[in-house]
């Protein structure tokens, strides 16, 4: 009798325990099991690109959200033109940003900051002539004329060539202009070593060109903006008296 009892209370005691391991085991396909996890659900209707420039963003952001579904078609699907030269583009040719609105929407940021090219490359003899001078068609014509044809969705690109072909120069609006009495010669400014950025701004960051404000306070307490007399005047007090404040120095 006590025999039996006891085969009894071991059968009990494994068909329980093989209950609860049953219970507490992972089901077959339970993404624990298999290393697997779930994937995100699509997020959206499917962008289509109808552009290079529209693809190369669309690509941007399916790399910075895998959720989103987009679509490029073969022929906007190209390497040229880049992400940054579209953004930059588009940035200098906005008609809300300050400045003015230029015939090529040239942007610094893209060429003086993203790839480095010195201000004196477009802006030739700044530190032998008076005048900063612009650059002519063959200049930007340079470098562009070896560029993938692909870069001539950007309208920048394509009224640049139309000048090249048609011979024409580039008529730039000017910003920094100071009274014909005044006589600024940027070649001596160069040649001590004073920076563009001094005047002109942080130019490698911006896109579209305009007036960097700056104020310079007069030790008694008067303000003066730039391209003033007293901003002038205050930038040679400020270089250790070395450089003079006659004036016949920029009025002659």
């Amino acid at each position: 009798m006590n025999q039996t009892i006891r085969r009894y209370s071991v059968v009990v005691l494994a068909s329980c325990a093989l209950g609860a391991f049953v219970v507490l085991a992972p089901s077959v396909g339970d993404s624990a099991s298999d290393g697997h996890a779930e994937e995100p659900a699509a997020k959206g209707p499917t962008l289509v690109a109808t552009s290079v420039c529209e693809a190369q963003r669309l690509k941007a952001r399916k790399a910075d959200d895998s959720r989103i579904q987009i679509e490029i078609p073969k022929e906007f699907d190209k390497q040229w033109p880049s992400l940054s030269a579209c953004d930059t583009h588009d940035a200098t040719w906005d008609e809300d940003a300050e400045g003015p609105m230029q015939p090529i929407p040239f942007s610094h940021a893209h060429h003086a900051g993203e790839f480095e090219i010195d201000c004196q490359y477009c802006h030739s003899a700044t530190d032998r002539s008076r005048a900063a001078g612009m650059p002519a068609v063959e200049v930007c014509m340079g470098c562009h004329q070896m560029f993938p044809k692909e870069y001539d969705e950007l309208e920048g690109i394509r009224i640049l060539k139309q000048h090249w072909e048609e011979k024409t120069p580039i008529v730039w609006k000017q910003i920094h202009r100071l009274p014909e009495h005044v006589k600024f010669r940027h070649n001596r400014h160069i040649q001590a070593g004073v920076d563009c950025q001094q005047c002109h701004g942080q130019v490698e960051e911006i896109d579209k060109m305009h007036m960097v404000e700056d104020t310079k306070w007069w030790f008694y307490g008067l303000p003066t903006a730039k391209l003033e007399m007293g901003w002038c005047i205050q930038c040679h007090r400020d270089n250790n008296q070395q450089a003079t404040q006659d004036c016949i120095a920029c009025h002659y």
